[in-house]
């Protein structure tokens, strides 16, 4: 069975994709170099704002970051 990747694995992946350094990721989302390196490697959780921030950037969708099946059904109102 195939583990899923974490939150910090996702992020790792999708700044390598832009070819962008943590630094630069980090002035992109507001945080600085280090707590990026900490998401990046589990070492602190995202907050809200560190997701919101995220999936803006990489036009995402928290679903995917946060590894919340597709297939899940809302409450009726």
């Amino acid at each position: 069975m195939k583990m899923a990747l974490t939150f910090g694995e996702k992020l790792r992946y999708l700044r390598e994709e832009q070819e962008l350094n943590q630094t630069e990721l980090g002035k992109k989302l507001g945080i600085t170099q280090r707590k990026l390196s900490y998401l990046e490697c589990g070492k602190c959780e995202p907050n809200v704002d560190d997701i919101r921030a995220v999936c803006n950037f990489f036009k995402i969708s928290a679903d995917y970051m946060l590894d919340i099946p597709q297939n899940l059904k809302y409450p009726k109102k």
